[in-house]
Order: structure tokens, then sequence, then C-alpha cells
């Protein structure tokens, strides 16, 4: 091993490999997103940046899905895309903040109020750009000045009680919490939510039972709109949990130790209230802090709870995120309980129907109901981040009932109706990947591959057909409408589960707003940005609690490349040693102690190397920083006017 001038541990691979089929397909791959993506700008934007779509946009519902459409422009760059990318994601990133301003939904470059299952998946966007980096000072006060919004210190935007831990409303944003909906608010969903359940069972007009609400037939919209106001549109909701990557995201950039605290002081929040409800997680807590205040002491009925509409996606989803960002920030693996806790809860609920073990999705006035197979993404999550048995148990405690190496291609953003998968985002294949690190899918890497290079062209295939030309849209709301508003997610061809997967060592991103952890990232050394070098494929072999084994290739036979690897995603991680291993896996050298966040290898053309990485994990305070300067993120953030005095007295 060798020392950078840059003081970074070193190591020289030197020995020539053959680029495995895996190595080649990701560099086909890579480069065949980056064609797509400017394809893709070129057909869905203008020259601005701005999106070519419709006039106006009347409802709340809807920013987060521009943002959605174009996020993994700013991935792609993490990764190894393009150097173009970044760039490009953050002029798209600024265009559509102005655009959906223009509309009247954004204001100061923030949703004015939604909830956050939409907030999630939209400032997904924001994470990303954030580990582009490298940060600049409108990126660091824009991130503070989020996080504001639901600390209690916005004047403006009074989301958050600071003596109760507790956010307001589950609508919420840069105009503060949203207690009272109009009609037009929800105009743009209406035809969509005709195919959801009532939110309440007592909505004059409406048969519960059939599992249908005609939120298009005038009267019902009224009746609706007004028990939607008096029941659900105060105090806080589990889904509000997904701020806590937002508060997250202004910690990585400052380190300003108010942001862990929040993140931590209200998840311990939602522990007390699960404690206080028996163990089972209440989904409506009123303005006083009391537990169905709102709904005759039901701790069920809250916005996107327990009973509508999705039931316990909405729960668990944003728990998983809070309690792993809380990890992420702390280090305390404790964190996971509440998330942990509800699993468990969940499943001692099951029963067995046609020989299928089936858990409760949601809770109403009747008991529980809506009876599914129990999904192992969720687990899969926990696990991956605490390597511990107990949440190995999680996973396997649930039946096989369906091939978990397989792999499938998504075809909607939504759920595979066959597996039963959610594919939000076009994300389906956790479990096929969950086998692979553990040693029990040994084909994974060139069949995963494979399918994401189906999926991306397909997806061309969508783009350039003449449902999606843009010019081709009229103007409408609803599902079945090319001019809806989430046509660019299903006309996008950047999606690279693959490459989140094996190159970086965990599954991808939770859609409804977790932040992208996984065991290692990259960055070009030679040209000090994020990403893989041109040329260079990597595979992530195994997990362990303590060890990452992964493969690096230099597929070029005439250029030298430098490698930076990063332990963790947020460089919250430390490698202790290295060691060569042989294709056997059998150690080739003496282990190396590094004792560092960094490790450079550098690769001789048709190089390649395997290292098993000895690791301490969540060690380190998370950041966006990379492994070079940014002589901007010590710029001190900027002050305005105190706002004093009011106005000047007319003369």
């Amino acid at each position: 091993m060798k020392e950078q001038g840059n003081e970074l541990p070193l190591i020289e691979a030197t020995e020539r490999m053959v680029p495995p089929a895996w190595a080649l397909r990701e560099q086909w791959l890579i480069t065949s997103l980056n064609q797509a993506a400017k394809e893709f700008v070129e057909r869905y934007t203008q020259p601005d940046g701005s999106l070519i779509w419709q006039k106006e946009w009347p409802g709340m519902d809807g920013s987060d899905d521009p943002y959605e459409g174009f996020m993994n422009l700013a991935l792609l760059y993490v990764l190894g895309g393009s150097p173009e990318l970044h760039d490009v994601s953050r002029k798209i990133w600024e265009a559509i903040t102005w655009q959906w301003t223009e509309y009247g939904q954004i204001h100061k470059e923030f949703d004015a109020y939604y909830d956050w299952m939409h907030h999630g998946e939209g400032y997904l966007f924001l994470y990303f750009l954030g580990l582009a980096g490298p940060a600049t000072l409108k990126d660091r006060q824009r991130s503070v000045r989020f996080a504001r919004m639901y600390t209690g210190d916005d004047p403006d935007a009074r989301n958050y009680d600071k003596a109760l831990r507790l956010i307001r409303s589950p609508l919420n944003g840069s105009r503060g919490p949203r207690f009272t909906v109009s009609e037009e608010d929800w105009s743009t969903h209406r035809g969509i939510l005709d195919h959801y359940p009532a939110p309440y069972e007592d909505i004059p007009g409406v048969d519960y039972a059939s599992g249908k609400c005609s939120w298009s037939d005038d009267e019902v919209y009224r009746q609706l709109i007004a028990t939607m106001n008096e029941r659900m549109n105060r105090g806080d909701v589990p889904l509000n949990l997904n701020a806590s990557g937002l508060i997250a995201h202004a910690y990585m950039h400052t380190g300003e130790e108010t942001f862990r605290e929040w993140v931590t002081d209200y998840l311990a929040a939602w522990e007390e209230r699960t404690l206080l409800n028996g163990g089972i997680i209440p989904d409506n807590i009123g303005l006083t802090g009391k537990i169905g205040e709102y709904n005759d002491g039901k701790w069920w009925g809250g916005y996107y709870g327990w009973r509508w509409p999705h039931g316990f996606m909405t729960i668990i989803e944003p728990l998983t995120n809070a309690c792993m960002n809380a990890v992420l920030l702390t280090g305390d693996m404790n964190r996971l309980a509440l998330a942990r806790s509800q699993l468990d809860a969940n499943w001692e609920l099951r029963r067995e129907e046609n020989g299928q073990v089936l858990v409760p999705n949601k809770h109403g006035d009747r008991g529980w109901s809506d009876w599914r197979k129990p999904l192992l993404k969720y687990p899969i999550y926990l696990w991956t981040m605490s390597m511990a048995d107990e949440d190995l148990r999680r996973i396997e405690r649930i039946p096989k009932d369906h091939d978990w190496n397989e792999v499938i291609v998504p075809v909607v953003s939504g759920r595979d109706g066959r597996t039963g998968r959610e594919t939000k985002h076009y994300i389906g294949n956790t479990e096929p990947w969950f086998q692979y690190i553990r040693g029990r899918n040994p084909d994974y890497p060139e069949t995963i591959l494979a399918a994401n290079m189906e999926l991306v062209g397909r997806q061309l295939e969508r783009m350039r057909s003449d449902e999606g030309d843009p010019r081709n849209w009229s103007s409408g709301f609803h599902d079945g409408n090319f001019s809806s508003i989430h046509i660019w997610q299903e006309m996008c061809p950047l999606y690279f589960e693959a490459l989140v997967q094996l190159t970086l060592g965990g599954p991808m991103h939770i859609s409804h707003g977790g932040l992208q952890h996984a065991r290692v990232r990259y960055f070009d050394a030679q040209e000090r940005r994020p990403g893989l070098p041109a040329g260079v494929s990597a595979l992530v072999e195994a997990l362990a609690a303590d060890s990452a084994t992964l493969q690096l290739c230099n597929t070029s036979l005439f250029d030298e490349r430098e490698i930076v690897i990063q332990a963790g995603t947020f460089g919250e991680h430390r490698f202790m040693s290295a060691q060569r291993l042989g294709l056997d896996n059998r150690p080739q050298e003496t282990s190396v102690e590094i004792r560092d966040k960094w490790l450079a290898v550098r690769l001789k053309p048709g190089a390649g190397i395997r290292l098993r990485l000895g690791m301490e994990r969540y060690v380190n305070a998370p950041s966006y920083d990379g492994p070079w300067e940014n002589r901007y993120s010590s710029v001190p953030l900027l002050s305005g006017r105190s706002r004093q005095g009011g106005e000047a007295p007319c003369t």
C-alpha cells in the first residue's frame, strides 16, 4: 500500500483481468443511461429547464411528481454518469421549483402545503443533489431554511410544536399547517380517488363496504371535504416522520447539533405515543397531544393512517425511514426499535387463509381488515442497516410463497400484480438482491443488469412513442390521460436499480422519502467528482457487520484510473483494514491497516482487484463532504433582515 499526496491510503491494482460479464454490462448500462438522459431532457424540457406542460395546475397535489420524474439525473451523476448531468440536474431542479411556484403551489422554494408521502417523494431530488455536491452556499442555506420550517424556528411556517414535539397538521409546508382544505385543493385528484375506499364509514351517500367512494360526485365531495376538515387535518400523523429526512439533509450540510436532536426527539415522541396506545402506533394525535382527539378517542382514522387510503404501508415506511435516519445520525442501533416493534405487532395479528399467511393492512371501526401477504422489503432495509440476527429472523419468518431469487422487470411505478412487490419508481428487486448478498443467488449481478437493460429499452420506446410526445398531451388531471401529473415518471428511462445495488452495496432508497443508505460510494480521483471513473465497474459481493467484500475492474486496456472508495454513502463508517483476495476468496497478502473513511485504489489499464474491507460502522458523523476540501463549505450562512419597525408613514 502507498500513500497519496493528499494522505489518503492508496492500494495499487496491477494484475490484469479479463472483464467479467457483469463489469461489461455495467459499462453498457452507464453508457446507455447517459445517452437516454440527454434524450429525456430534450424531449420534455424547454431550453431554460422548465417542463413542456400545460398552462395551469390548480390543486395541491402534484409538485412532487415533476421532481420525481427528473431526480435520477442527479443520482446517475452520483454513480458515475456523464459530467454534464451535474449542471443539468441542478438547472432542472431550479426550473421545476420556479414553474410550480408560478402554478401557485410552491412558496419560498418549498411546497406550500401537502403531506409527507408526497413531500418525501419529491425531495428525494434534493437529497440526491446533496450527494452530487460539492455543496454551495445556496445548498447549505436552503437546507437550513427548509429544516427550520419543521423545527419550530420559522415564524412563517409554524408546523412544529416544540413543547409537545408534534407536527401540527398532516398537510404542511412553507405556509405552515393547513388545518382546512378547500374543494380546489383536492380537485386534480378526484378521478383517481374514485377508486379508493372512503376515509370514514359514515360519509352520507357512500357504501363503505363497496371499497369505493365517488369523489367525482359533487355532493359526496362536499361531504368528504367537510368531514376531513373536522376529523383529519389537525394534529400529527406517523406519515410526518418522513420529515426526518429533510432534517437529516440539513444536518449533513451543516453538522448543526440541533438538527440531530430534532430527529431523535421527534422519533422518541412517537415511541411514547405508541407505548401509551398499548404497543400499536396511533395514527392521529390532536393539537393538545391527545390520541384520537378529533376522532372520538379512536387511535385510528388519521390522514394516510390505519384506515385510509393505504394503511400499513404509510405507517411502516415513515417509521422505517425515521428509525434509519436516527441510526445514521447517532450510531445507536436501538433507534430501530419502533419500526421493529410495529413489524412484530403486525406479524402477531397474522392469520392463515387458503394456505397463505396474511397480515392486516388496515384498521377501522369494525377492526382489522385488508389482509395481505407480508412484505419482505421493510425488514430487509432494517437488516441491511443493523446486520442483526433479530432482523434476519423477521425476514425469514415470512413464508417463501414465491421465488425470492426471481428478478422482475417492473411495468409500472406502483405494484407488480403477480409477485405483490411494490414497484414505486420502478424499484422491484430488493428480495433477490438480499438473496444475492447472502450468497444464495450467485447469478444475480448478470441477471439484474440484463433486466435493467430491458427496462431502459422498454422505457425509451414509451418515451419515443406518440403517447410520450408532450405536445400531444391534452389538458387534464387524472390517470389515463397523458397530461396527468405522473406522466414523467412513467416515461422516464432513467431507472437503474442494478447499479445502486451492485456498486453501492445496498437496496435502493425507500421511494417515499428514504435517504440512499448503502455500504460504500465512490469518487473519481483524477476528475475530483463523485462516481465511478470512466470504464471502472464495481461489485459489492458480500456484506457483514464488520466488513464488505467488493471487486473493482478497469475495463479499459489503455487508461489508468484512480478511484476513492468511501465508507458509507455519507461517510458514516470507517475502514479499518484492506485484504486482497483471490478469485478463490483466499487472502493473497497480509491485511493492511487503513483507519480512514476513504481508501484510494489505483487501477492499471485492464487491471482488477478483489478486496475485503474491514470496517467499523456508524462511527463518523454523516456528511455530504467528499474526500477533497470544498473551499466554499466554510462560508458563513447569510442572515436576513429582522423586519422590525413596521412600515414607513405615508407622507
